[in-house]
């Protein structure tokens, strides 16, 4: 149980610091058991990027575990910072950066070309955080450029799993079962009032997404789609010693050419993290018009900033294929549905965020559990990626109101997800330059013209 006590409508307790607020568990907030039980399975999302590592930085596996520890430390930031959003990585913007890699030998190379991308991306994040143009750029930005944003990143991640040679074609019985039962489990309008009158039902919703993972990796096994895993028993300790000969303290730093290189990834990265925010954000909008206990402050420069930190923190000491961004989407949505089911499900959003990955790292030392999903981390991946296209799509379309706001963020969306989020960017500005702003001036000009017709009637009359 937290110490400390969050009177009615009230924010939870925390320590001001500076632009943060620092919620520590059992103090400021208790652990959900819920959210407990989820990162012991969850964390194995984590755990998938070792492959990632191993074929685009050349790494050996231990290393890229310590990369992964790494990772889980910046995971806790947010929910310890003040923010109430479960962290991930940019995970749209993966294929890109993979890309963006494959230009380079897995190596030094490689790792410094890395180095100079994330450090871009952290300042990117610090500047716009700092400045608070991160803020009024989320407030301002149109919601034709909003929902393009949103649906391109939302396409982007469902391609790279649904093209020739994806994951779809190696492993289709467990991937499309699980996807659909992940979907039907958070989504599902028949779910939500079963789960409402049933203990089982209701069980599983609060379970999120993991009842989908442990029968996608059931059936991968079954069907032999994955390997049997072979369990190790003991604790898993990282390599932190042997990971210090492949950061750029030992390896050197990447000289000026590798950061011009590395600006338009740089750019196409933080467009798809600010999707992110904008998907983090409406799921906390949508899940505290449900609580009037409790008072959120989400705050969008804080999210920069805190971003910003943990990408630099990877930077030095783990240079990451995901990069570090905003929110993890699937988790953020399964902890803000379950908050909407009142303060007895959960006590306070920070309990459920800052649980799950407090917990997601403890079960990175536990070794029994790291090597049983071991074969199987390529499924995790994946439905990460599939519910993130799925709430990137949903939440995109929400934003938009009019025809012409759907024809421009559509078009804008389909080019980001075939060209890269440059190109979808720039034709996203374009079209709303010439189609939205032209319209707009003419239903003003429209406006003032009926305005002055009804001021000469006044007149007349």
């Amino acid at each position: 149980m937290a110490y400390k006590k969050r009177v009615h409508g009230k924010e939870q307790p925390h320590i001001p610091f500076g632009p943060f607020k620092i919620r520590l568990p059992f103090l400021h907030y208790k652990l959900e058991k819920a959210e407990l039980v989820q990162a012991f399975v969850m964390f194995v999302v984590s755990v998938s990027m070792i492959p990632l590592l191993e074929q685009s930085l050349g790494l050996p596996y231990k290393v890229a575990m310590a990369y992964v520890f790494v990772c889980g430390i910046g995971f806790m930031l947010p929910a310890l910072l003040g923010e109430p959003v479960v962290p991930g990585w940019i995970t749209p913007a993966i294929p890109i950066i993979i890309l963006y890699l494959s230009d380079y030998p897995a190596g030094p190379e490689a790792i410094k070309a890395l180095v100079a991308l994330q450090l871009l991306v952290a300042f990117i994040f610090l500047f716009l955080g700092i400045t608070g143009l991160g803020g009024k750029l989320a407030n301002n930005l149109p919601n034709s450029l909003k929902g393009g944003i949103l649906i391109g990143a939302g396409i982007a991640a469902l391609l790279g799993e649904i093209q020739t040679g994806g994951r779809l074609a190696e492993t289709p019985i467990s991937l499309v079962i699980g996807s659909f039962i992940a979907i039907y489990l958070l989504f599902s309008l028949s779910f939500k009032k079963l789960s409402a009158k049933n203990k089982v039902a209701r069980f599983l919703s609060n379970a999120g997404f993991v009842p989908a993972l442990l029968i996608a990796v059931i059936i991968g096994w079954s069907f032999g789609e994955y390997k049997l895993p072979n369990i190790e028993w003991g604790i898993n300790l990282p390599a932190f010693g042997e990971m210090w000969n492949y950061l750029p303290f030992t390896i050197g730093f990447p000289g000026m050419g590798l950061y011009i290189a590395a600006i338009p990834t740089a750019i196409i990265a933080y467009i798809i993290a600010y999707g992110d925010i904008v998907v983090g954000t409406a799921l906390m909008d949508r899940a505290t018009k449900d609580r009037d206990d409790e008072l959120v402050d989400s705050n969008t420069n804080r999210i920069h900033i805190i971003t910003g930190i943990r990408n630099l923190i990877h930077a030095f000491f783990a240079p990451y294929p995901g990069l570090s961004g905003p929110i993890w989407t699937a988790i953020t949505a399964t902890v803000a549905e379950r908050y909407r089911n009142g303060r007895e499900a959960m006590d306070s959003i920070y309990g459920g965020a800052g649980t799950f990955w407090i917990a997601g790292f403890l079960a990175l030392f536990i070794l029994p559990l790291v090597t049983i999903f071991q074969p199987v981390l390529p499924i995790a991946l994946s439905l990460t990626l599939i519910l993130t296209g799925y709430l990137c799509i949903t939440i995109g379309i929400e934003q938009l109101t009019t025809e012409v706001e759907r024809g421009v963020a559509g078009i804008m969306a389909v080019t980001l997800a075939v060209y890269g989020a440059a190109p979808g960017l720039i034709a996203g500005v374009v079209l709303y330059i010439i189609i939205e702003k032209t319209s707009l001036s003419r239903s003003n000009k429209e406006k003032n013209i009926e305005k002055s017709i009804e001021q000469e009637i006044d007149k007349v009359a």
